[in-house]
């Protein structure tokens, strides 16, 4: 009874002590989430933190996670409680003590509550017991891993789960005995206890808590030393992908290591340099400091992969790598200023890959990776600036796409470009240097550069970094009487209407019968007369952007733009295409004859990088923007042109993107028997390589084709996967593949459940499968459906989840059914999320202008 009593008054107190904090001059409002107010008082209020953490895991994934915490730290300032965040039940704290005493479990609003009665000034430890949650574990039946960007740490253990309060941690992990482990530190000790093995690690470096992972389950492991010495997990079992593949890995991220190091002049910041490679990973791979996990399909490839899958790779690699320095030895401050990790990893491994692959072109790499995606956000209604404000780190994952890893990239070659290479990397030094193991904003990078260049760094970010959108440029052009240039110049108007003006260097080509004259083009304001064109002979075409460092939609010059194929050169040609594709959206230029020239370069096109550009725009306006009319018109006569490229004697690389373009748009009979034909390996294309992934893929699209055998083609595929991963996977996408449209409804009523949402690389290719356009009639009743949930896909997903899932769902379609859709829900959710309002415009922007492209042919 006297313990009782006790107690009592101890939790009375606590809730006095915790009442008048929120009744103060200064009070915290909390909130759900981490509020810019919260962290900022936090930054101030604890310092030297430091996890230790026990993770029991079970052998089955249902089981719960006992855990264990142990957090010390210096609290400097008792004028409020400390807020840990732990966005779990509350019934999954099991005990809270404070500097060796039993406190009350006060939790609300997703933070576990310290009273500072509890606490001193200076050293404090705090325990707790608790279940871990599962949100962000990733369970598997045989193994999991974490993954806690931006702000999921605190669904997984209570800790402060903010960028800018970094920490060590001390892990420990109960697992199955005949399991694998890898986390930032190296094992320390391993003890057997029966059918379980405690593994002890050492203490990690310091990091933010969105970097802390740990891997656990059955993988097979190998190390080597091409420098530094590191391990890799992973579970392919193919032994040629294997073989093929394990060394290019661990050179790869030698390579990339020894280029970083050069460049930052900072040597690697961390005790290891581990990875993980992971079947069903959700992106591409995620930069955990000791621990980087990746999606293994990028990571393993055979023999039959191309040049470009294979600079992808590389590109993967050396962007993981990059960030060892850029976001995980130097932090942003907070996640407003996530792009800048982001534009650093891309940035430096588009640098990375030049001696790796130095044949390839690298400006050409460049522009087909980051502009069509850039483009694509940046001409939306959802389009915004490359810096975002946050208020509260729960919106975090809203701030993630192609504006910041793609756009920014461009931003900051352009930088590059104004200041010189050599000022802008001592500038990058400087800042490395001055922010090592610390945390810094955009502000604090321009301050740094701005001294080391006389260009005005604020002004130039200020529209650059601040603003959204891109110009659109226009020409005025007078001859004289003997035909040759008298006056020259351009104007820019950004796409929105708004009066921002983006300074930035590009070229101009004018192209003559047997030459090309490039002059340079170094706009600061609006307009800019070209001096250097003046006398100059009239050109048969202009092509602006001509070397592809221009970001915008430039004059298109001509009725007939047949001239683009034959460009000699590789990136001026990848930019006029692209700058046709962008006409045609802005209704500058018909679908018909974009197609047309788009048709011309399919048939004679020989460089991978254009040729998966233009085979991708020819697929989107075949598909999005053809009329019914004009895809029975031109469809024979594409499949006819592609099978017959595909037996001439061209490189594997140019026959496996024909053969891609051929297998999405093959669903005629006599196509479709050819398919069958290369499916069962009945016909050999020479020169054509097809992996067991490939096949797999061809069988999918068969069965959307709804070939006479697409039931047996399934089957047998099914039957013949080796991989026990890839096996899963393709079971979850078989009722999305169906025939039978009541089994592809049941697949769609089945995602309401979060659990079957679980592997979310798995639901996308589902979602594609079911609203591809020849099931949209079928498919399109569950557009509002698909809409109706993505508020809850925001809650429960990953942070690229809810865009793939509208991508895949309502942004597949383009018809005036969908479009009629979209805004009624709109219409009768005036409250829908801001953030998920601009995911949706984003993901339908291709629907919204083929309605306007559609009215204007009609």
């Amino acid at each position: 009874m006297k313990i009782f009593y006790s107690l009592l008054c101890f939790f009375l107190m606590s809730t006095i002590c915790f009442s008048q904090s929120k009744q103060k001059g200064n009070n915290l409002m909390i909130e759900n989430g981490v509020s810019e107010e919260l962290a900022h008082f936090r930054k101030k209020q604890i310092s030297e933190v430091q996890y230790s953490l026990l993770f029991e895991i079970p052998n089955q994934k249902s089981e719960d996670i006992n855990s264990n915490l142990s957090l010390n730290l210096i609290v400097s300032d008792l004028s409020q409680p400390l807020f840990l965040d732990f966005k779990e039940k509350s019934q999954n704290i099991k005990s809270v003590s404070a500097n060796g005493k039993n406190i009350a479990i006060v939790h609300e609003k997703g933070h576990i509550v310290i009273p500072s009665a509890a606490l001193i000034s200076g050293k404090n430890t705090i325990s707790i017991s608790f279940i871990a949650g599962n949100l962000s574990l990733n369970r598997n039946d045989d193994f999991l891993y974490t993954l806690l960007v931006p702000d999921r740490a605190s669904t997984l253990f209570p800790c402060f789960d903010q960028p800018d309060i970094k920490a060590t941690y001390k892990l420990s992990l109960s697992v199955p005995k005949d399991w694998s482990v890898l986390a930032a530190a190296d094992v320390k000790e391993k003890v057997e206890k029966g059918d379980f093995t405690l593994y002890t690690f050492g203490e990690s470096d310091k990091m933010s808590t969105y970097l802390f992972s740990f891997v656990a389950g059955k993988f097979k492991s190998v190390t080597q030393k091409p420098g530094m010495e590191m391990t890799m997990l992973y579970r392919e079992n193919n032994p040629e992908k294997i073989k093929t593949s394990t060394d290019t890995i661990f050179n790869l991220h030698q390579q990339s290591l020894d280029f970083l190091e050069k460049y930052t002049n900072y040597k690697f910041p961390f005790q290891k340099l581990d990875f993980a490679s992971i079947p069903v990973f959700q992106y591409g791979g995620m930069e955990h400091v000791g621990a980087i996990q990746y999606r293994e399909s990028t990571l393993f490839l055979d023999n039959s992969a191309t040049d470009s899958e294979k600079l992808n790779r590389a590109k993967l690699i050396a962007h993981e790598t990059s960030h060892m320095w850029f976001g995980d030895l130097v932090t942003m401050k907070w996640f407003d200023d996530v792009w800048m990790k982001e534009v650093f990893a891309n940035f430096m491994a588009d640098k990375i890959m030049n001696p790796i692959f130095p044949k390839v072109n690298h400006n050409l790499q460049f522009f087909t990776s980051h502009y069509p995606s850039a483009y694509a956000e940046d001409r939306s209604l959802g389009t915004h600036a490359i810096k975002q404000h946050l208020e509260n780190l729960k919106d975090a994952g809203s701030l993630y796409g192609a504006i910041i890893y793609n756009k920014a990239p461009i931003m900051m070659r352009q930088l590059e470009a104004s200041m010189g290479k050599e000022a802008f990397q001592k500038g990058i030094q400087k800042y490395i240097q001055k922010y090592a193991n610390d945390n810094a904003d955009w502000n604090n990078l321009v301050e740094i550069l701005d001294a080391e260049t006389p260009l005005d760094m604020k002004k130039w970010s200020e529209v650059w970094v601040n603003k959204f959108g891109r110009p659109i440029f226009t020409d005025i052009i007078e001859y004289d009487a003997q035909n040759r240039i008298k006056e020259f110049m351009i104007v820019q108007e950004a796409e929105g209407k708004s009066v921002n003006i983006w300074p930035q260097i590009f070229q101009i080509g004018f192209v003559y019968a047997n030459e090309v004259k490039v002059v340079t083009a170094n706009i600061i304001n609006k307009d800019l007369i070209i001096k250097e064109a003046v006398g100059l002979e009239k050109p048969l075409a202009i092509i602006y952007n001509y070397n592809g460092f221009g970001y915008g939609v430039f004059p298109l010059e001509g009725n007939d733009l047949n001239y683009i194929a034959g460009l000699k050169d590789e990136v001026a040609r990848a930019s006029a295409y692209s700058n046709l594709y962008e006409n045609m959206l802005i209704g500058n230029s018909a679908p018909d004859k974009a197609f047309d020239c788009f048709f011309k370069g399919i048939q004679t096109e020989e460089n991978e990088l254009v040729l998966r550009m233009i085979s991708n725009n020819v697929n989107t306006i075949y598909w999005r923007f053809l009329t019914e009319k004009q895809q029975k018109k031109v469809q024979k006569q594409l499949e006819e042109i592609l099978y017959s490229r595909l037996q001439t004697n061209l490189s594997a690389n140019i026959k496996k993107t024909l053969f891609g373009l051929f297998s999405s748009i093959g669903y005629s009979d006599s196509a479709k028997a050819k398919l069958y034909q290369i499916w069962n390996k009945e016909m050999v294309i020479q020169n054509l390589k097809l992996n067991e992934d490939d096949y797999t893929n061809l069988a999918m699209n068969l069965a959307i084709f709804e070939h006479e055998k697409a039931d047996e083609i399934l089957e047998k595929t099914r039957t013949t996967i080796t991989n026990p991963d890839k096996k899963k996977r393709f079971e979850f996408l078989l009722p999305s593949l169906s025939k039978d449209e009541s089994v592809r409804n049941r697949f769609i009523e089945s995602l309401k459940d979060d659990a079957n949402r679980e592997k979310e690389s798995w639901v996308s290719v589902g979602l594609s499968s079911v609203n591809h356009p020849l099931r949209q009639e079928s498919a399109q009743k569950y557009l509002r459906f698909s809409l109706d949930l993505v508020d809850e896909i925001q809650r429960t997903g990953d942070i690229f989840f809810p865009k793939d899932w509208l991508d895949n769902t309502v942004g597949r379609y383009s018809s005036k059914y969908a479009f009629d859709e979209v805004q009624r829900f709109l219409k009768e959710n005036p409250n829908f999320s801001p953030i998920l309002k601009r995911k949706l415009f984003q993901a339908t922007d291709l629907l919204y202008r083929a309605q306007k492209i559609k009215k204007e042919t009609e």
